[in-house]
């Protein structure tokens, strides 16, 4: 009776770890916007669950600040201003480490995959969600050569919040042929093995991130 109990429980997190995955892709690809009501009854139903698992997983978006309490219930976080400053910030931080740190500790693979991204992010020319996702991609595999498990943690947990934001700088015209000076400044400092050129040139490209960011939310 015990080991039953026991597997429930197992069973439960797991179904539970899923629908939390789930819901933070749907975040991610757009599909849940800021500001849309989580209502468990209706998850549990369109996920093919019970309410449990889903009741875990809001809890834990709650933890992760995904997921906040308004007036009319639990619904997907929207960020204020200083929260967005805040994110940008430490995202600033991390993915100037996370580029030094690749300067330091990329393998010859690592900088062929880094190159691979980056050039496809070069030849692209199209809608402004394939161009954040060959961004994510490109910066994926800085982070992966990286070598550095906690701050790729950390990294993916920002850019979650980050997917909270309407929309993507891309749509800020001009902001895709920036992007792509600024990777090339952010790969010939890796593929030169130059961590101090790398932190730089990846930190510089997050404040004008986030500057493209304010004008496309604050400024129109």
């Amino acid at each position: 009776m015990r080991a039953r109990s026991v597997q429930n429980v197992r069973n439960s997190l797991s179904r539970s770890e899923q629908v939390y995955e789930t819901l933070r892709q749907k975040i991610r690809s757009g599909e849940l916007r800021a500001g849309m009501r989580l209502l468990e009854e209706e998850l549990a139903a369109s996920l093919g669950v019970s309410r449990t698992p889903v009741r875990e997983a809001l809890s834990r978006m709650q933890v992760k600040g995904m997921a906040e309490l308004a007036s009319g219930g639990l619904s997907v976080s929207v960020l204020t201003r200083p929260q967005i400053m805040e994110v940008y910030a430490m995202r600033e931080i991390l993915e100037g480490a996370a580029a030094r740190f690749a300067a330091e500790n990329a393998t010859a693979s690592d900088i062929a995959a880094i190159k691979h991204f980056h050039n496809r992010f070069l030849e692209y020319d199209g809608d402004s969600g394939d161009w954040a996702r060959l961004n994510r991609m490109f910066h994926d595999a800085i982070y992966d050569a990286a070598r550095n498990r906690y701050q790729k943690r950390m990294l993916d947990e920002l850019n979650d919040t980050l997917a909270l934001l309407p929309d993507t700088t891309f749509s800020v015209k001009g902001r895709a042929d920036t992007a792509k000076q600024e990777h090339s400044a952010i790969v010939k400092a890796i593929e030169n093995r130059n961590p101090d050129a790398a932190e730089k040139a990846a930190r510089q490209h997050m404040q004008s991130s986030l500057n493209a960011r304010l004008h496309l939310i604050f400024d129109e």
